[in-house]
């Protein structure tokens, strides 16, 4: 399947250059290829860090490298680059659909505290630098209020929920990533996940950001959005809704025009639904087991990553 196996030896070549080769700790980094295979085994899985095979070192090494490239973007820069390199051979559907899906959240992902804590005394500079990280990282994390909400997680009769919303190209490969509390509603994520997009050129010039066209069900039917695309100049295939359409037939000629809907283009959304269901095959995106939620962006991110080395 997708989600299981270790790297191989095409895709480390593609990843090894883009690793750190040094440390804030005193001593030498773990090698990079033994970790982060620990790291895909606890993807597929789902299991405890701590019920990591031993043929992947430590799980105190594992869980801890993981957690810090969750903190400094190192997984968003290595996805970046992926997609880079991709878009450079032209091999990004640009005409891409966006959605959500809700994401069920263990008892333990529960109870993170309200800052991170500090270094205790005598620790490493490198347990120092993750605490400042984390304190200042997740940016496509949307708290949506205090408490549980703050780590993205939301309550329902059903019990504790993450939401991911997330924009994917016409290849089933997901392009940006914002996480909020379960109970969000998906038009109000919109432009931030439109504004995640951002694939850099290898050579010079600006990252592209903007996609040909864009595909969304009638959850994100609503005037902001038509008038947020329509300033950028893309190409919009959303349905209305019918409360909508029945409000402009009332007003007559001043209810303007409809609009425009390509019933073609609209059946290729269901790429999007397929990325969900690449990314929910690994067992730690499909279940959240982490507290923090910059730590779950940082699984979701890696598990983005392997979908687009193995696509």
């Amino acid at each position: 399947m997708l989600s299981r196996g270790d790297l191989t030896d095409r895709e480390w070549a593609v990843l090894k250059p883009l690793l750190p080769t040094s440390s804030n700790r005193c001593g030498r980094w773990r090698d990079h290829r033994q970790v982060i295979n620990g790291i895909i085994y606890r993807l597929s899985t789902g299991c405890q860090w701590r019920k990591l095979p031993a043929r992947f070192g430590p799980w105190q090494t594992v869980h801890k490298r993981h957690v810090l490239w969750s903190a400094d973007g190192t997984w968003e820069r290595l996805l970046q680059h992926v997609q880079a390199v991709a878009d450079a051979a032209g091999n990004i559907d640009w005409n891409i659909n966006v959605d959500s899906t809700s994401i069920r959240a263990h008892q333990h992902a529960a109870g993170a505290p309200t800052s991170p804590p500090a270094a205790p005394p005598g620790s490493s500079k490198g347990a120092s630098v993750l605490s400042s990280l984390a304190r200042t990282r997740a940016p496509a994390v949307v708290p949506g209020g205090g408490g549980a909400a703050g780590e993205a997680l939301g309550r329902s009769r059903g019990g504790l929920t993450t939401k991911i919303h997330l924009a994917a190209d016409g290849k089933c490969r997901p392009l940006s990533l914002v996480l909020t509390a379960g109970q969000r509603a998906d038009c109000t994520l919109f432009e931030a996940v439109m504004d995640k997009i951002r694939v850099p050129r290898l050579g010079a010039g600006r990252p592209r950001k903007r996609p040909d066209s864009v595909g969304a069900d009638k959850a994100y039917s609503n005037s902001l959005i038509r008038s947020y695309l329509r300033r950028r100049g893309i190409r919009h295939v959303i349905p209305e809704k019918r409360d909508s359409r029945t409000a402009r037939w009332r007003r007559g000629s001043d209810g303007g025009r409809p609009p425009g809907f390509d019933k073609a283009r609209y059946k290729a959304r269901n790429t999007v639904e397929r990325a969900i269901n690449k990314i929910k095959q690994f067992r730690a995106v499909a279940t959240r087991y982490d507290k923090r939620g910059y730590v779950f962006l940082g699984t979701v991110t890696a598990a983005t990553l392997l979908i687009w080395l193995r696509s």
